[in-house]
Order: C-alpha cells, then structure tokens, then sequence
C-alpha cells in the first residue's frame, strides 16, 4: 500500500508518497514550484490567506506527483494531513467558505484573548486550559464575533486549516482533542469542550465538529474528487494534525523527554511531557501531542518563533535578488562567527507568544555602512534566529525541561550550516538531523491510522539519523553574542511596556 502525505504550510504546499512495507519515499512534490505563497495583510497586524487557494494547490500538488511516472496512483491506500496551526476557517451550511482564514500569524485577536484570560481567571486557564486564549483560534473567532456579526450569524462549523482539506476531499468535517486543544476549546481537567471559553465568549457547541482521534477515518475520498486527482474513490483521510505535532511525529518524537524542532516560516521547538504543564506568563505553550490518551497524558510544550523563514525570505529578497537559498547559505558561511557584530532581532512577524504577545518588530543592530555587506546580513539573520531559540528554550529550562538533544529534519533553515551550527552553540544542545519532514510525517501518519503499523513506533523502525551536530568552537562566540544580543531585546521590549493594547 502507498500512503499519500499532504502538508499544508503557509508558503506552500508540498505532499508526498510513501511505500507504507519499505518507508520509501517515491515522489515528493512542493506546489507552487519555485515561488512562495503571499499572506495578506490589509492591517497592520493582520494575516490571512484564501482556503481556495490552499485547495488549489493541493489538488495541483497531488496532480504532479501522479504525473511523475514513479508510483501507481491507484495504488494510494491512505491519505494523511498536516497543516499550520491555529488558523481559522469557518463555513456555512453549505461547506461554503465565508471569508479568509484568519492564519496563526495575525495578531489582531490578541486583546480578546487576554480579555478572556482575566476573566476567566489567570489560574483557571493555565490549569484547565494550559494556556492564555492568547491569540489562539478561539480569540480569533471572537474578533469574527465581534467584528463582523453578519459573518458569524452564517457561521454553521469552524475548523483548522487541515480540516478544511480533509472537507474538501471527503465532504466530512472532523476534529481531535490535539486540535481542540491548539484553539484553546480544550478543557484537560474536564476532558471536555471547555465551557469556560464558550460561556465567556458565547460560541455554541453547535459551532464545533465531531471529535475523533488523531489516528482515526476522518472522512472516505469523494468520487468526483478522486476523478479529478486520479485517485481510488473511497481512500480513508486516516490521519490529520498540527504541522509541529506532525512534525514531532516524522521524528518519532512521541514520549516524555523526547524533543523535536523545526525551522520553517515559523521556528519552534516541541518537547514532549507527560505533565499537565503550563508555563506562568503563557509564553510557551502546552498542546495534546498525536498520541495523547487521558489515562496515558502526551503533551507537546511548543516554543514558537513567528520570524524564522520569514526572515530568511525577507533577507533574501531585499538583499539577495536573484540567489537560491543554497547560495546564500554558501555567501553567509564566508563570514566568520558572529557576523562581524552586526546583530539581528528576527520579530517582524506578528505578536509574539515568547515575549507575551508583545510586537517587537524585526531589527538589525549596530549596521556598519563601511563594514557590513549583504552578506552579512544574511548569516546575521540566520544567527538572530538562533539566538531567539537560545532564548525560548530558556523558558523551557524554566518550566523543568532540559533537553539533551533535539531531533530536526533536514529542511527548511536546518539546510544550512550555518543556521544549525549557530543553533547548536547558542542553545549548548546538539541536533540529530534526519531526513524527513512535514508531507512524510503525514503519510507515516496515514499509515499508522489505517492500521498498516501495528504500533506508532513500527513506522519507524529502519528510521536513521543523518549526522550530529554539536557545539564547536565557536560556542563562546556565540555565547558572548547572544549576551549582547539579549540586551537589545530587552530595549526593545521596554520601549512596549503596554503590548497589547485594549480591546476597541
């Protein structure tokens, strides 16, 4: 059996297909080819994309893998999803889109959040909910609430990103505890829809999908939809989840003390407990992971830096017109450590949670117009990046959590030395590095959902490490960097002492 993966992230998405007996990845595609999805931002603050948009280039994703001649499409047994977190969409009675998806980026909700986290009772909602509703999908939905009533009267489901292509392929509208609880909908002491969100902000229960597992049949293959792919009519969606708990999974990160990361557009770090955790100010966050079970508690604690690849996509254009990501990871590796003490605060993408929702801004300090060259600017991103981990998974170390190592796919900003060097000895943490990622965490995920595994940890078996990192010489560089780098920060988010701002 073959086993397809989709991963929908923000600035694409890319699916792959998997020989479920042998673990061989047969094609792996990215849609669109070369280029990278926009977000809109129509407000300062604001970030959305078009669910069309998302189904188009799935569709088209899936297209251009059957066509590669590597595989029979017929011979595709299970269908998984991974997808951006937090992100909202809401459909009518119709399965009808009723505006954009309001993605996990935009800070607009941020004051309905912390609004309700007063009310509610701080305490109450770090026991109950592990979390501040933040700037988490249900603050979302209540920006919707409030600000275009129309819309919401319409509203008959709200779903994640991932749902909304499972409603695509099967006509089914599904849910998982995982999911629930990344919306902030997800009471653990009740082991319930939270009431005390509802109540608070007045959603109906009506508003909510049937909840199944996360390994579970989301749904069966629509016959015009399989038509149009060129795929069996009646594939089981068996599989559907967060990108980071999904890419926890492709690591076969799954038990307590076992930490994963990753670098895309957003860069975040997820350590797997079997504690109820919560961390004080909210600043990290605690999820049910893929194989959470009340009596068997798996949760994920996500450390999430909004401006990781964005930066990098940022850099890229405003400084390296015209070179590949390879090339100028290559132009950065020319520079010694520490980016000749030009520094970079990475936050220019939306509140961010580490820094209690507080919207620093991106920056690059003590620019030397007679000294400093494009070139730096590109390995001083990479390394501004590294040190927001540094200081991230410091508040991990706060809340007990003291990885050893942490295990990363080759991809995304892990493809480039000098971003996981600059990782490593900043943190004082090696990196395994596997050959993996989203699409394949998906497909593996398929699998163990339509039952081809016969445990989660059997999807992994002949899985191998690719090569260690660990700290080199340059940690003292880095370490002194990221002391002045820290204090640049710390200006910068005294300059904002009232972030967020009160509800209008």
């Amino acid at each position: 059996m073959l086993l397809l993966g989709i991963d929908l992230g923000t600035s694409s998405i890319k699916v792959s297909v998997l020989d479920a007996a042998t673990r061989e990845c047969r094609c792996a595609v990215t849609y669109p080819p070369g280029e990278e999805r926009d977000i809109t931002a129509r407000q300062p603050g604001w970030a959305e994309q078009r669910p069309a948009q998302w189904w188009a280039d799935a569709q088209a994703a899936i297209q251009l893998a059957n066509a590669s001649g590597r595989y029979d499409p017929q011979a595709i047994g299970a269908i998984g999803i991974a997808y951006q977190m937090h992100g909202l969409v809401v459909v009518d009675k119709n399965q009808q889109v009723l505006r954009d998806s309001i993605i996990w980026c935009d800070s607009r909700a941020v004051p309905y959040g912390e609004a309700a986290f007063q009310a509610i009772g701080e305490a109450r909602c770090l026991s109950h909910l592990l979390n501040s509703p933040g700037n988490f999908t249900a603050a979302k939905l209540a920006w919707v609430k409030e600000n275009e009533p129309e819309t919401y009267a319409r509203i008959d489901k709200i779903m994640l990103p991932g749902d909304f292509l499972a409603m695509q392929l099967t006509g089914e509208i599904t849910t998982s505890v995982s999911a629930l609880s990344e919306g902030t909908f997800w009471d653990f002491t009740g082991q319930e829809l939270s009431g005390d969100v509802l109540n608070y902000f007045g959603f109906d229960r009506e508003l909510f999908p049937k909840t199944q597992a996360v390994f579970a049949e989301h749904g069966q293959l629509r016959p015009a939809v399989a038509a149009t792919l060129g795929l069996r009519p009646g594939i089981p969606v068996s599989y559907k989840a967060g990108d980071q708990p999904n890419n926890a999974l492709s690591l076969n990160v799954l038990h307590p003390g076992e930490v994963a990361a990753t670098a895309g557009t957003s860069g975040v770090i997820y350590a797997v407990t079997d504690q109820l955790l919560a961390d004080r100010a909210s600043r990290v966050n605690a999820f049910a992971h893929v194989n959470h079970r009340p009596e068997a508690p798996r949760l994920g604690v996500l450390l999430c830096i909004n401006g990781a690849g964005s930066l990098n996509r940022w850099t890229r254009e405003v400084a390296g017109a015209g070179l590949s990501y390879p090339q100028m990871n290559a132009q950065a590796a020319t520079v010694p450590a520490g980016s000749a003490g030009l520094l970079c605060l990475p936050f220019g993408n939306g509140a961010e949670r580490m820094l209690n929702n507080r919207q620093v801004g991106a920056h690059f300090q003590h620019l030397d117009l007679n000294r400093h060259t494009a070139v730096h600017l590109f390995r001083a991103a990479q390394e501004g990046v590294a040190y927001a981990f540094r200081y991230g998974l410091d508040v991990l170390r706060e809340n007990g959590l003291y990885p050893s190592i942490i295990r990363a796919g080759h991809a995304n900003l892990f493809r480039s030395e000098v971003f996981t060097q600059a990782f490593v000895n900043s943190t004082g943490v090696a990196v395994e590095l596997h050959e993996t990622d989203g699409s394949v965490g998906a497909a593996l995920g398929a699998g163990i959902g339509a039952g081809a595994y016969a445990a989660p940890a059997d999807a992994f078996a002949s899985q191998l490490a690719r090569r260690l990192v660990e700290p080199d010489q340059d940690a003292a560089t880095y370490e002194d960097g990221y002391q002045r780098w820290l204090q640049q920060l710390q200006v910068q988010l005294a300059a904002r002492p009232d972030f967020p701002t009160p509800l209008p």
